[in-house]
């Protein structure tokens, strides 16, 4: 070979090299930025119509009060609002990586008549959070769809539905539990739910031990049964919110509390209910989780289903529920 064409060769042999490292150089640049760019999530919240009254099942104000403070600490996750119970149309559904309920429950559950159209969606992997009375489905129709969908549900003549004042004297160390203190509240927190066999692939979130006044009521479908009374009289630790990795893929979580409005307006509870929502998309939680907090008396006296009663006090109210100022 000669001189002209070893030098020839060498050159082209460098000129490989060069592009190869630049391919290389690219490929991990571009694999970097793949890494560090934010996995866009999209949460639905279905928020159930008007139910109870002033301060107590504000469905679609709740909603909004959540869904703009994710939005606020995760600019990555999109949150939409749908007021009514169920979509008009349910293609908002498709691209859903998590659908919250927070609506009323039982017989009037709205996801009853659209069984078939969730269960698609959470066989596809998407998340699916309940929020007080949505965690009450009917024991022959639901029952076992929200068994597997939930990992637990509220079932009548075994779960109860009493007002007392939980004290969450620990926390397990979980995602949804970042950032989180220990803290007590008086709400309607549901217990004695029915879980999964074995609770495989539940982990308890909040647990309590209910007073003995939790069952002061007769037996009935959700005031009270043997079963729950044996659990109550030895002191047995009930858990009121739950997160469920099911077997299937996809993540759910179930909060039983929520009658009270008031209580949104707790840093706490707004952080590790955010916390849960998102961890169901199946997002990363921050260390300290999200940079949320509860929201001032003004926001929770506006946006609700109806006027203020003539009594309404709200100073007495802040205090009562132990609502953060600003």
């Amino acid at each position: 070979m000669s001189h002209c064409a070893i030098a020839n060769f060498a050159a082209r042999g460098c000129c490989t090299l060069v592009l190869l490292g630049l391919c290389l150089t690219s490929t991990l640049a571009n694999a970097q930025e793949a890494k560090s760019t934010p996995q866009w999530k999209k949460v639905v919240f279905l928020a159930g119509n008007p139910s109870h009254g002033y301060g107590a099942h504000e469905h679609l104000a709740g909603c909004r009060i959540l869904a703009e403070a994710i939005e606020r600490a995760a600019p990555e996750v999109t949150c939409k609002v749908y007021p009514g119970g169920w979509p008009e149309d349910e293609s908002v559904l498709n691209k859903a990586d998590t659908i919250v309920m927070y609506c009323d429950g039982g017989g009037g559950h709205p996801a009853l008549k659209h069984l078939d159209t969730l269960g698609k969606h959470i066989e596809r992997g998407a998340g699916f959070v309940c929020l007080h009375y949505a965690v009450e489905i009917p024991n022959d129709h639901g029952g076992p769809e929200f068994l597997k969908w939930l990992g637990g549900y509220f079932e009548t003549h075994w779960s109860v539905n009493p007002h007392w004042t939980a004290d969450f004297t620990m926390l397990p160390d979980h995602a949804i539990t970042r950032g989180v203190k220990p803290f007590a509240a008086n709400d309607e927190w549901y217990f004695h739910m029915r879980f999964v066999p074995d609770m495989t692939g539940v982990t308890p979130i909040l647990t309590a031990v209910p007073p003995q006044e939790t069952m002061l009521r007769p037996d009935g479908p959700h005031s009270g049964n043997p079963a729950v009374r044996k659990e109550v009289a030895r002191g047995a630790p009930q858990h009121v919110a739950w997160a469920y990795e099911r077997p299937g893929g996809g993540r759910s979580f179930g909060f039983t509390g929520g009658h009270y409005h008031w209580n949104w307006g707790r840093s706490d509870i707004v952080k590790l209910v955010s916390n849960a929502i998102v961890w169901t998309t199946g997002a990363d939680i921050p260390a300290d989780g999200l940079a949320v907090s509860g929201a001032p008396i003004e926001v929770l006296e506006a946006g609700q289903d109806e006027a203020p009663p003539s009594s309404f006090d709200a100073e007495k109210t802040r205090e009562e529920f132990q609502v953060e100022q600003r």
